[in-house]
């Protein structure tokens, strides 16, 4: 199916403490096993079945479709709807994704939802009310804060539920920031990538908990297998980084924003320098919009700590299953509370060990000790924000026999395969959307 780009006139033309009371009894909250019972009401033989009766129709709004985890969110989405034979309108600003969009059978709608205008928020609400009800959605899927707004509005004047995703959770420095966040508690159903975003919405939202359900962040884990990436691939992402075959390479993971933890690794690096440590690069991929200060400010850190010799700010690569076969091992220092970053799910797959702060990755992510035992682990963890605890991490992998590194990446593709394949993700959400188009009859 193509895709379908048009522009909208400007006129108006799983787990979680019972205290908190989060929801698990939403069939996407269910196991994949548990729901195939023969006497669960809505196993997902059911819910197929319902669904293939009835194209469903969803209107997914997310800000841009350029890089990050709401972009690709949408694209995921647009994959798993069209692929059961449902349709999926788009309304983003775009962006370079759009050619996954297309290539997944999208129908999408420039708008700028990205807009924080009082009055863009309010006029897109009155185009989303439009689009609902010309297409007869049955569901509208707000990825961000800015569209779920304008989606929020459009689904009470309609009718029509309104689901949202939280990928990390919002920084609250003020009342006006709290407000505004609290748009993504106010969905028919709020998912939690993780149970540890789910944990913060239920503390923070008490009176959303019982609309939570967790549907972590999932990869296509055929595309992102070591056993499909040739040598040749893997020496070609390393010329482009431009480190040498002795050089061992840690990829760091995550856009160029401050929340992402960039600068941690640098002062790490100048412990690493400082202990004799060699042969080693920490190369950057993440994309720089440059919409802030924060490069400039890491690229200042870089030269102040005399570090340039360690480190590459590379960019996102074009070969990304390569890129992860070319590291020894992938960090993820964020210092905001992360959910289940689809890179970390990524390198885990790739079989590459995972270095990731406590707030990039939960414990039901990364197995990482003293909450498992060392023949278990994925990958280790250290406190967001403590380049002593990165470094040592980092020594302590770096230093062990390559036997144990390959060990841990082979935990880590096992626990990627059977936890985040993109076949769950379809069958959870897919569920998600059955029940509330049920809900409309």
């Amino acid at each position: 199916m193509r895709s379908k780009i048009k522009s909208e006139p400007s006129d108006l033309d799983e787990r979680q403490s019972p205290e908190l009371g989060v929801a698990t009894i939403s069939t996407v909250a269910r196991s994949a096993n548990e729901m195939s019972r023969p006497d669960f009401p809505d196993a997902p033989a059911t819910a197929m079945a319902q669904v293939a009766a009835r194209t469903l129709a969803v209107l997914i709004a997310v800000p841009t479709i350029e890089a990050g985890a709401a972009d690709e969110g949408a694209v995921e989405l647009v994959r798993i709807l069209v692929a059961n034979g449902h349709r999926a309108i788009v309304v983003s600003s775009g962006g370079r994704l759009e050619s996954s969009l297309a290539a997944g059978g999208a129908e999408m709608i420039r708008l700028d939802v990205a807009s924080r205008n009082p009055l863009t928020i309010l006029r897109n609400a009155f185009i989303l009310k439009r689009l609902i009800t010309r297409n007869r959605c049955v569901v509208v899927h707000a990825l961000a804060r800015a569209p779920a707004w304008s989606a929020l509005i459009a689904a009470r004047m309609t009718g029509v539920p309104l689901v949202t995703t939280w990928y990390h959770a919002f920084r609250q420095q003020n009342f006006l920031k709290r407000l505004y966040n609290s748009v993504m508690a106010r969905g028919d159903r709020v998912i939690a990538v993780s149970d540890q975003i789910a944990d913060t919405i239920a503390k923070r939202h008490r009176d959303a908990a019982g609309r939570i359900v967790v549907i972590p962040s999932n990869i296509d884990v055929a595309c992102f297998d070591p056993a499909r990436v040739t040598p040749q691939r893997v020496a070609a992402v390393r010329a482009a980084w431009d480190i040498g075959a002795e050089t061992r390479a840690i990829m760091v993971i995550g856009r160029i924003l401050r929340r992402k933890g960039h600068h941690v690794v640098v002062r790490a690096a100048v412990r690493l320098k400082n202990m004799g440590l060699r042969d080693f690069t920490f190369v950057f991929v993440g994309e720089d919009h440059g919409r802030s200060s924060y490069s400039g400010e890491l690229w200042d850190l870089v030269l102040a700590t005399r570090t340039s010799d360690v480190i590459r700010i590379a960019g996102p690569p074009d070969d990304l299953p390569a890129a992860y076969s070319a590291a020894i091992a992938v960090v993820s220092p964020a210092i905001q509370l992360e959910g289940s970053q689809r890179s970390v799910l990524e390198a885990m797959a790739m079989a590459r060990p995972v270095i990731a702060s406590d707030l990039a990755a939960g414990p039901e992510i990364v197995w990482a000790p003293p909450a498992v035992a060392e023949d278990r682990m994925t990958g280790l963890s250290f406190r967001s924000g403590d380049d002593g605890e990165l470094a040592a991490a980092l020594i302590r992998l770096l230093s062990a026999p390559e036997s144990t590194r390959l060990s841990v990446g082979r935990r880590g593709r096992d626990r990627a395969v059977a936890r985040f394949a993109t076949a769950d993700a379809a069958v959870r959400m897919l569920a998600l959307y059955t029940e509330l188009a049920r809900s409309r009859t």
